[in-house]
């Protein structure tokens, strides 16, 4: 699994601990989000920030600022293994 899709894995993986099967309800809807999430698989097929963001913008219209947050706080342990050009808008 490539680095976007590890950090859209994550971040689906804190937002369903918080919000449960709506969390993947919604990663569901985000176009180029591929989810098997009964083997936790994520691809991503199209753009991948761009993806990432309209996962965290799902989130963000739904749930808030807070989901925004818990986002960046899922994604912080990849993030350095992206270079600043590379990084989603939504997780700066």
């Amino acid at each position: 699994m490539d680095i976007y899709a590890q950090i859209a894995q994550s971040i689906i993986k804190h937002q369903e601990a918080i919000i449960g099967p709506v969390a993947v309800e919604q990663a569901q809807q985000i176009p180029h989000l591929h989810l098997d999430w009964a083997k936790h698989e994520v691809s991503i097929d199209h753009n991948p920030a761009s993806v990432i963001d309209d996962l965290v913008g799902a989130y963000k219209q739904l749930f808030g600022q807070i989901s925004v947050e818990v986002s960046k706080e899922a994604a912080a342990p990849l993030l350095s293994k992206l270079g600043p050009s590379g990084l989603p808008q939504t997780l700066k």
